[in-house]
């Protein structure tokens, strides 16, 4: 692997901007009177509450506060446990999940939650008219792909039946190993289908039904407040199986897009936990404030998603330029304080999966093969554009990124950004050259990360289609050998490297701050704490 030669003085430079700070106070906090309230620091504005059309983290974490599925989460491991199903059964072959749910379970309103609403919930999940971008992970139920595209219109035949008010039955396509897991997702979680139905969302996004006078939830916390730009509000529930053993009043979630004003509220008290911090400021955490410092294994990776249909993207040559003009070293060590670690693959390491190589820093390569598609030294290619998410973070990545490409090929690249809602739908209409993403994983299997590139996938978003790829995904979840699995995910990774609609470019660890008052809150893979384990003990 090869080391690029230019771009450290960018790098360090850039590293360098807003070195200049101070921290006050033991601990890095001021006192400010919070209650039994965790001040909880959400990144941006939610786009939505509705678990079966949102994308992004934000709003997980939120709907994960109000809304429980069959299982929950385990705070320290985050092993499947009895949540709205008090126990399962499976069958020998692995196919058919017999879950009996819980006879305390019940919506926020007073309402059973029923095996019914599992039921209506998944077939209006499937439903084509709702376009949910995560429709494809009820594909595991047997013909929920064929009713989702449309093929099948008779839901009953899918494979998700109440057999009464409190046992349901999922039928699979295939055995899945992982399936306990995956039902972590909010894609699984009931909707209070009457509620939605009133307010018309039962086949559109965007009703009503979650709004805070509206909204029917099941878990640990119901929605009170949502002042938009400012913060939402979740209070405890009285009506959660599991209330008794709630400790926290509620937790109110503060959309803050910029890592210096989180870092700053937190420093001053405002804040329990911070999502990020800036990453002028780690060094100092990790010398005055290790008490508070956070840096934890997160299931998480940032990548390019290049628009396959750009004109001056059309071709792979370039594209696998653009991937092997880039110092991801320099990046991980310069930029994130070595916070982060270089991607020379699209999904990370995890437990019981180790990548290929499918990429190298290399910029005599990239040089080459951008001469070879017609464009030595960037010649004769149109201006190219990459979109980031508003922040001062994003910004100064970027900005390295577009020094590594002029320099090293000659690129004329632009940068720009817009707010987050904004961007979400910009990828989604695929109007843009290259995006800045991330992606965090939904649960520990390489599948979380590989099974976004499929063809028309609803998280794909760069136009890119391979029937191989397809058939790949397709085959290896029919798979339970690892070792089988893992020369089907080898060959996947194989593919992107050649066709590049994506370029894989850091793995995350989580690094933020979290106030010692913060009790329950256990390091996990994904990043998921579930809120009703969780307890404060104020200082006096």
């Amino acid at each position: 692997m090869k080391n690029l030669p230019v771009t450290r003085l960018v790098l360090a430079v850039l590293a360098l901007v807003g070195l200049a700070f101070g921290l006050t106070g033991c601990g890095g906090q001021a006192s400010v009177a919070k209650g039994n309230v965790l001040h909880f620091a959400n990144g941006t504005e939610p786009a939505d509450l509705d678990p079966q059309t949102v994308t992004g983290r934000p709003e997980s974490n939120i709907i994960r506060s109000l809304m429980e599925g069959l299982v929950t989460p385990d705070p320290q491991t985050l092993k499947p446990m009895p949540g709205q199903a008090e126990g399962w059964e499976i069958s020998a072959d692995g196919t058919i999940y017999t879950f009996r749910i819980r006879p305390t379970a019940k919506w926020s309103n007073g309402d059973p939650v029923t095996a019914h609403d599992f039921v209506r919930s998944y077939q209006r999940m499937l439903t084509p008219s709702l376009a949910s971008e995560y429709s494809y992970q009820l594909h595991l139920l047997k013909n929920g792909k064929a009713y989702n595209n449309g093929e099948l219109t008779d839901f009953s035949q899918v494979g998700a039946k109440a057999l009464d008010e409190r046992t349901l039955e999922l039928t699979l396509d295939h055995a899945t190993g992982y399936f306990l897991d995956v039902l972590h997702h909010q894609s699984w979680k009931p909707v209070h289908i009457p509620t939605v139905e009133k307010f018309g969302g039962l086949a559109r996004k965007g009703s009503r039904w979650t709004r805070p006078e509206n909204y029917v939830g099941n878990g640990p916390f119901i929605l009170t407040e949502w002042a938009p730009n400012q913060h939402i509000l979740v209070e405890r529930s009285p009506t959660y199986w599991d209330a008794a053993n709630v400790r926290l009043d509620g937790v109110k979630y503060y959309p803050i897009e910029n890592a210096d004003t989180e870092e700053r509220m937190f420093r001053t008290g405002q804040l329990d936990t911070t999502r990020a911090l800036p990453l002028s400021k780690i060094d100092d955490y990790r010398t005055h404030h290790q008490d508070v410092l956070q840096i934890d294994d997160f299931l998480a990776a940032a990548y390019f998603r290049v628009n396959v249909n750009r004109p001056q993207l059309q071709d792979p040559r370039v594209r696998r330029a653009i991937a092997l003009a880039i110092d991801r070293e320099g990046l991980a060590r310069e930029i994130f304080s070595g916070t982060k670690s270089p991607a020379w693959h699209f999904a990370p390491p995890m437990p019981g999966f180790s990548p290929p190589l499918t990429f190298e820093d290399n910029v005599a390569e990239a040089q080459a093969l951008l001469a070879a598609a017609g464009h030595p030294g960037g010649e004769g290619l149109a201006p190219i554009e990459i979109l980031y998410p508003t922040s001062d973070s994003g910004r100064i990545v970027c900005e390295a990124l577009q020094a590594m490409l002029r320099t090293n090929l000659g690129l004329d690249v632009r940068l720009y950004n817009q707010e987050f809602k904004v961007y979400l739908e910009t990828m989604q209409q695929q109007n843009y050259d290259i995006a800045w993403s991330a992606w965090v994983g939904d649960y520990p299997d390489p599948m979380t990360f590989l099974d976004m590139n499929v063809t028309d996938g609803g998280n794909n978003r760069t136009g890119w289609s391979n029937a191989r790829y397809d058939q790949l995904v397709d085959d290896v979840q029919a798979v339970r050998d690892p070792a089988e699995r893992a020369e089907l995910f080898y060959a996947m990774e194989g593919i992107l490297g050649e066709e590049v609609p994506v370029i894989p470019l850091y793995f995350y660890t989580s690094v933020y701050a979290k106030s010692t008052e913060v009790k329950g809150w256990y390091p996990t893979l994904l990043d998921i704490h579930p809120f009703q384990a969780i307890w404060l003990e104020r200082a006096e």
